[in-house]
């Protein structure tokens, strides 16, 4: 048994719930989703500064207290929790850009600090490339090495020569350390592993060999994707930059989107505080450590483990059933065989949804109310509510685990996976999909793309400057693709300036999950995203928005000399709560659709239910979203590929994930990007907060109002109905998380800083490989 320390390892989560208020019509799939939730049961359980991402404030922020239990009642403006999480969000950001190492020794220094240990071997040349290349976050990479700690509990095999009684430390017997801490024929297993690993269907290698670099695909049982993956490819285009400064090497590379290596709970034993060999790998990074199969991994007279992998289930297994054996034996996911409460049942409680969103308990705040702090990879434990599994796709996958501590690298990983994370391709490379300002024609990228649109006025603004939304303001071309029809982008009819819609758009496939153990499709994340924002969708939804509008006191209400009722100005106003039909708000400001069904079969009731339950639109090219102020980012079978371009445009991503990338401790939440949690309720009051109700709303839900004190009609015959604004500058600060977002794009997730990562990756890498690793450290 290793007494190599393991970094801590927190509990997987992603939420789905529908709170009381609204459905979205589910009642025309719910008792075949109950059916087959029952039917499938038995199965199923198986430049450095503020300069450097963060533009400068326009406006000021202002502190606040707690209010992640506070009724949306007792909050105002500036207690509004997205107020105190922008604040935060920046001073975080600034506080980590300030603290990194200005000098090699300080990086070295910063390094042993985190780590326990020297920097390997090369790490000065790493240095230099990082620094050339104006690198920012040269200290930040917890992340990877997170990734990489298990690896270093792997101990050789005596058997097998890989290592002698006497190189032990003698001082330590028995316990399989040399002298300096390392486990002993660490390198030889790690090698052993990469070859076994590379004969598993859908897993490429990546070799350096003298410098010079190469892709290897060796067996792929016949499957469809025989050729080296595009993911491979990109690795190998990122390490150009370093393999001349490398040794020998393999990567084993995941050609699929989907997660590989889950590792049981009972692989890992809890060592001291701080772990047995603290001054090593691990130190103030967690107490667990990898235990190793008792049984040899090879000999001369048996294959290794995986020669008879099947790279599908085969329906004999599925990834929940391995996954939820990583949770701790007193958690419910193992001590049920299955939890057959549907997702759709538990989450009518507002408090569950609050924990769902990463807060208290306090059932007093309204469900739509709960934001997110960060992606749901951070907040909820599938472990302990083992029921919403059923509403992530990546469950439900094709393509069978390894359940033993394999090296396997790939795009993203959600909790409880093994992966290795590594720059996606999607981002490295550029395409005509995923790349913002892709030039195809002249085969270059342009820093603003031919089909970016102008950010532009509210469309609507009172006679006191106040200021809503109201897309019927804008002069919109049907036939603007962003792509091969650039010329009549929507503009404001009263300015005549270009203008951005104020609207939450997003296409793509029905892509999400696999089919194992078949029926559960309908619960995916992004069927479930199209069902919310539908059209017909059933119920109300409270929208809580400061009452800087008539609508909200209408004792207040003044009419102007234009004939538009208005009311003072008031920049800290109490929020007052809208209830509106969700079918009123999607039309408006939703604009969600499907364009492609991707194996429809899967879904319960087939093609045909499937397009009686989702909107489908026409395909639109990447340039097309451009037009559009908010930008939905939605899991796929993994991560979505889209994410960067849409950080690089001058719209704002509002993503929903429950998957860990390689940049993870790069970003932040509310200064980069919005997060959204995976049950997307709280998506109408993110809305509400930055922009407000549209007027078009507004008039369907108040047009017959009327003044509870005279009882005159609130909007007389002839009367403009305004929209009802968000916060003061809402508009303003939506606006300075899209140019935040864009700066951080193009200063920290460069392709250059892609290179920064894998460079590091590989050294590490070398050292994990090799047979005497402190030959492998660099000497200080």
């Amino acid at each position: 048994m290793s007494t190599r320390p393991m970094l801590t390892r927190v509990p997987s989560d992603s939420p789905w719930t529908v709170s009381n208020q609204h459905r979205f019509s589910q009642r025309r799939w719910r008792p075949l989703l109950m059916f087959t939730l029952l039917a499938c049961s038995t199965v199923a359980i198986f430049t450095v500064g503020l300069p450097v991402g963060v533009p400068i404030s326009t406006f000021t922020f202002t502190s606040s207290s707690k209010v992640t239990s506070d009724h949306p009642s007792a909050l105002s403006y500036s207690t509004h929790p997205i107020t105190r999480m922008m604040k935060e969000a920046e001073e975080r950001f600034q506080a980590k850009i300030d603290r990194q190492s200005k000098t090699l020794s300080e990086a070295i220094e910063e390094y042993k600090h985190r780590y326990g240990m020297p920097p390997p071997k090369g790490f000065d040349k790493w240095w230099e490339f990082a620094t050339k290349n104006n690198v920012v976050l040269v200290d930040e990479y917890d992340t990877l090495m997170r990734d990489l700690a298990p690896f270093y509990a792997l101990r050789g095999q005596k058997d097998l020569g890989d290592y002698a009684d006497e190189d032990e430390d003698p001082s330590r017997p028995g316990s399989g350390l040399d002298h300096q801490g390392w486990a002993l024929g660490g390198g030889h297993e790690m090698r052993r592993r990469i070859s076994e690993v590379a004969g598993v269907a859908s897993i490429d290698m990546v070799q350096i060999r003298k410098g010079n670099l190469s892709t290897v695909s060796i067996s792929k049982d016949g499957f469809v994707d025989d050729e080296v993956s595009a993911r491979a490819k990109g690795l190998k285009a990122m390490l150009g930059s370093s393999a001349a400064n490398l040794p020998d090497i393999d990567f084993p590379v995941n050609a699929k989107a989907e997660g590989r290596v889950i590792i049981p709970w009972d692989r890992w034993t809890v060592a001291g505080q701080g772990g047995m060999t603290g001054e090593k790998i691990g130190l103030g990074m967690g107490n667990r450590s990898y235990i190793e199969d008792s049984a040899p991994h090879d000999t001369k007279d048996t294959l290794h483990p995986l020669a008879d992998f099947h790279p599908d289930w085969r329906g004999a297994g599925n990834v929940w059933d391995k996954w939820r054996r990583t949770c701790p034996p007193i958690s419910t996911a193992r001590k049920s065989y299955a939890s057959i409460r549907s997702a759709i049942v538990e989450g009518t409680s507002p408090s569950h949804h609050h924990l769902l969103m990463g807060g208290t308990s306090d059932a007093t705040v309204p469900p739509p109310f709960a934001f997110a702090p960060s992606t749901s990879f951070d907040t909820v434990s599938f472990c302990e509510q083992p029921h919403l599994h059923y509403t992530q796709g990546h469950f439900f996958s094709d393509w069978r685990t390894l359940d033993d501590l394999y090296p396997v690298l790939s795009p993203a990983r959600a909790k409880g996976f093994g992966d290795i994370k590594i720059p996606s391709h999607y981002y490295y490379g550029s395409t005509q999909a995923y790349t913002y300002g892709w030039d195809k024609v002249k085969q270059k990228v342009h820093s603003v793309d031919l089909g970016e649109v102008a950010w532009g006025d509210l469309t609507d603004v009172g006679p006191d400057g106040q200021g809503g939304v109201d897309d019927r303001d804008l002069v919109i071309d049907p036939n603007f693709d962003g792509h091969n029809n650039t010329s009549n982008p929507p503009r404001n009819r009263k300015t005549g300036k270009e203008s951005k819609r104020n609207k939450i758009f997003w296409r793509g496939a029905t892509t999400g999950g696999g089919n194992s153990p078949p029926g559960f499709a309908a619960l995916y994340q992004r069927h479930r995203a199209v069902r919310m924002a539908d059209w017909d969708a059933e119920g109300d939804v409270e929208v809580w928005v400061p009452s800087t509008n008539p609508i909200a006191n209408v004792s207040s209400i003044s009419v102007s000399s234009s004939g538009t009722p208005h009311s003072p100005t008031n920049v800290d106003a109490p929020l007052k709560a809208h209830k509106i039909p969700i079918a009123a708000l999607n039309k408006a400001l939703m604009d969600v659709a499907f364009v492609k069904a991707s194996n429809a079969n899967q879904y319960p009731g087939g093609l045909k239910k499937l397009k009686e339950e989702h909107r489908f639109a026409d395909g639109v090219s990447l340039g097309n979203h451009w037009q559009y102020k908010y930008l939905l980012d939605l899991d796929g079978m993994s991560y979505s590929g889209r994410f960067m371009s849409f950080l690089a445009s001058d719209s704002v991503p509002v993503k929903s994930t429950v998957y860990e990338e390689f940049f993870s401790d790069w970003i932040e939440p509310w200064l980069h990007y919005i997060p959204l949690s995976s049950s997307y309720e709280e998506i109408y009051n993110i809305f509400g907060y930055f922009s407000g109700i549209p007027a078009e709303v507004v008039e369907e839900v108040y047009g017959d109002a009327v003044d509870p004190e005279t009882g005159a009609p609130l909007f007389p015959p002839g009367t403009k109905i305004p929209a009802i604004p968000g916060a003061p500058d809402g508009d303003e600060r939506l606006q300075h998380i899209a140019q935040a977002g864009k700066k951080w794009k193009n200063t920290i997730a460069r392709k250059v800083d892609m290179e920064s990562y894998v460079y590091r990756l590989a050294l590490e890498w070398a050292r994990l490989n090799a047979v005497d690793r402190e030959s492998m450290t660099i000497k200080v």
